[in-house]
């Protein structure tokens, strides 16, 4: 039975995810920076039969990371599955007009989806290297692509949400040098784009979304449970590679 953790997983695509490998017959961990969300997501989750265990996570606070790390390595003693899918889209709701953006969107946006990723991933890498099938997936998007940035036949080229699609360039390239980094180990790391996604991300995406988290999570969990032998360091969606 393998051990997994999913960030920013008390709702939405987090939720999603750590249900179906509950359901798949893994054990996860499920974290958010809310300790109640975190108690009653656990809790429902049990009640239906999953084991879900939950850790309050700031991914932005060290401490709360130290913590996290001290806690699986005390209880489980190794994980096989790292999800990293805690992500904030502050400019979506952002009332101030700009030139082109602000540096306090950039900052807080990488904070959480660049800088959380790596702090996680740090701290986690030695329980990771001593599984016999470590996985990384990074929950990364489309928007993030310079290829599709730049193509004015993809449907993002018409969009300006600069912190956040260079939050998710910078993703992808972490997933490039782990994968690198990771080479001679089992572990296998992906980017994963699960689509447009009714969920909290942005006003407007439970209404006009085409995909229920519970849909979009299943090239998540295709890429946390990829086979022994796959491809490291690539970045897909559910319709296979998906350009950088």
């Amino acid at each position: 039975m393998s051990i997994a953790l999913v960030t920013g997983s008390t709702r939405g695509l987090g939720l999603a995810t750590a249900t179906a490998l509950a359901e798949a017959g893994h054990t996860v961990i499920i974290t958010g920076r809310d300790a109640e969300a975190v108690r009653t997501t656990c809790a429902a989750a049990r009640s239906a039969g999953l084991v879900i265990e939950g850790i309050t996570l700031d991914v932005v606070e060290p401490e709360s990371v130290a913590t996290l790390t001290a806690q699986i390595q005390d209880r489980y003693g190794a994980l096989d599955i790292l999800v990293n899918n805690a992500g904030i889209l502050p400019e979506a709701t952002d009332p101030v007009p700009h030139e082109f953006a602000s540096v306090e969107m950039f900052r807080r946006t990488f904070e959480t989806n660049v800088f959380g990723v790596v702090a996680v991933t740090e701290a986690l890498l030695p329980l990771l290297r001593s599984s016999d099938a470590g996985r990384i997936v990074n929950v990364s998007s489309t928007m993030g692509s310079l290829a599709d940035q730049g193509d004015p036949e993809s449907p993002w080229f018409s969009m300006l949400l600069p912190a956040y699609q260079t939050s998710k360039a910078a993703l992808n390239s972490i997933t490039v040098e782990l994968g690198k980094r990771l080479s001679a180990t089992p572990v296998v790391v992906t980017s994963v784009c699960p689509g447009w996604v009714q969920t909290d991300l942005a006003p407007g995406n439970h209404e006009n979304a085409p995909l229920t988290a519970a849909a979009a999570a299943e090239v998540v969990v295709t890429a946390a449970l990829a086979p022994a032998g796959a491809s490291s360091g690539t970045f897909v969606d559910a319709a296979g590679p998906v350009r950088w």
